[in-house]
């Protein structure tokens, strides 16, 4: 590398300029020769700028070419070889695999013919034509192609005996401290430097206060992560607790009866739901009490409600499942909250599993953002307020409501948020009152109404980070560098 660095000065100082470095230094490659003009331009000694140049390279098909002739012109000195042509089954045998190749180029450009089951030639008795493809790689080789036209240049693209490359060079100049002589600068008082003295003279290397230095390996945070805390804080911000939502298996009972969802209902179909094998079915519930109210208000109707009157299957409750919505958690601290019925506002973030068809917007597994708020004598009106007001923290906030049906919330409201990207209103949530059928079974006083509202975690951090299909989030496809270089989410401005 010294004598290197060398080199370049004594040739800049004859020349003072070097206009490329690639014909002055036609051996080297163009990082040996970068390094060495970095620790130059590092002692300030010169200055040098990139050049870039298009440049052709032969393949070694193209060079085999160059040296024994093209496919089609080896043909045709077969063919002229015989009075009779050649057998066109003899083709392979005599040029291998590119014998198809040069049988094409060959009948192209009017070299040969065919009779039969042979290959004849009308150059038996006249000179044999110029080979222009072995001559216009030759000429690329040894020039560049300065004399071949385009349109034969993209030919010999097209059949891969040539590709483009681009040549890196330097053009080199003098700096402030130029000289022949490599002065080695510290980077470092040292001790031995202090107690000599030679620290008044030396020269040291400057310090550079732009370089970002080495990024640190370290593990980074998912997106989906990201936006979650983001909503965490919402939340917290409002008054509400977490609940504990770690419990991915539910009975049928927690995750449809409780609810009010009749056991006929289209969600409990093998095509959207998972069930469990290994254990089929779960435990009876302790409370013998709370059990007997839901069979009750599903079969013969209870608590003011008619039900939906039908035979009631004790084993179709028990079922085992993958919980389809975090509101099974929410029922089961509802029922907690009935030993002691108080205002209450509960949250939960986590994973929900369908059987449904994965697509660009789809999983079988994914999040809800779900929100309870527990008080006494709530009115839609407070369901639509509140709703605005949580929204409006997370940046969103020309909303639109729709009427909706929810088996256990009534009413029930779809929100609409409009989005300007799109130029039209989206979905982002649902929400309702839940149903006196699913609250009185659990022993809640009338008037303890209970707002309810979920939405999905990945629809809100796709539009976030601008994603169009769901699996450029989540599974294997995804780019481990987004993931380490996406920004921190932050939800005070406008999500959709």
């Amino acid at each position: 590398m010294s004598d290197l660095q060398h080199r370049i000065l004594q040739v800049l100082d004859a020349q003072d300029v070097i206009q490329d470095t690639k014909v002055q230094f036609p051996e080297l490659d163009s990082q040996t020769v970068q390094a060495a003009l970095n620790s130059l331009l590092a002692r300030s000694m010169i200055k040098y700028t990139n050049i870039e140049t298009d440049y052709w390279l032969l393949t070694d098909e193209a060079k085999d070419i160059v040296q024994n002739g093209s496919h089609e012109f080896r043909l045709l000195q077969e063919v002229t070889k015989n009075l009779e042509g050649l057998k066109i089954a003899d083709v392979g045998t005599v040029l291998g695999k590119n014998g198809k190749l040069g049988q094409a180029k060959a009948f192209k450009n009017g070299w040969i013919s065919k009779d039969g089951d042979r290959l004849l030639t009308k150059f038996k008795d006249s000179p044999l034509p110029k080979d222009e493809t072995a001559q216009n790689l030759r000429d690329i080789q040894e020039n560049q192609g300065a004399g071949v036209d385009k349109k034969e240049l993209q030919d010999l693209k097209k059949r891969k005996l040539i590709t483009m490359s681009k040549i890196v060079s330097y053009k080199v100049e003098k700096a402030a401290e130029f000289s022949l002589e490599i002065v080695q600068l510290n980077a470092d008082i040292t001790s031995d430097m202090i107690q000599s003295g030679s620290w008044k003279t030396a020269k040291f290397k400057p310090y550079n206060f732009n370089s970002e230095g080495v990024f640190p390996h370290s593990g980074a945070l998912h997106p989906l992560n990201k936006v979650r805390e983001e909503f965490r804080q919402i939340f917290f911000s409002m008054g509400f607790t977490e609940m504990p939502s770690n419990q991915y298996v539910e009975s049928g009972f927690w995750n449809f009866d409780t609810l009010f969802v009749p056991q006929q209902h289209p969600a409990r179909d093998l095509q959207d739901t998972f069930y469990l094998k290994d254990p089929a079915l779960a435990k009876r519930p302790e409370d013998k009490e709370y059990w007997e109210n839901i069979q009750r208000v599903h079969q013969d109707g209870a608590f003011g409600s008619i039900g939906y009157r039908y035979p009631w299957k004790e084993d179709e409750s028990l079922k085992m499942v993958l919980r389809t919505h975090t509101t099974a958690i929410s029922a089961a601290m509802l029922k907690k909250l009935a030993e002691d019925p108080k205002p209450t506002r509960l949250f939960s973030i986590d994973r929900v599993f369908r059987n449904e068809a994965v697509d660009a917007t789809h999983l079988a597994e994914f999040h809800q953002v779900e929100g309870v708020l527990a008080d006494y004598n709530l009115t839609l009106g407070d369901l639509i307020g509140f709703m605005q007001s949580f929204f409006d923290k997370m940046g969103v906030h020309d909303l639109r409501f729709k009427p909706a049906y929810n088996p256990y919330t009534e009413p029930s409201l779809e929100i609409f948020a409009y989005h300007k990207g799109l130029g039209k209103w989206v979905e982002i949530g649902n929400s309702g009152m839940f149903r006196p059928e699913m609250l009185e079974p659990m022993g809640l006083p009338k008037n303890l109404r209970v707002l309810g509202w979920g939405l999905s975690l990945e629809r809100p951090t796709m539009i976030k980070y601008k994603l169009s299909n769901i699996r450029d989030l989540l599974g294997h496809k995804v780019s481990l560098d987004f993931i380490e270089s996406n920004p921190a989410a932050r939800l005070d401005e406008d999500l959709v």
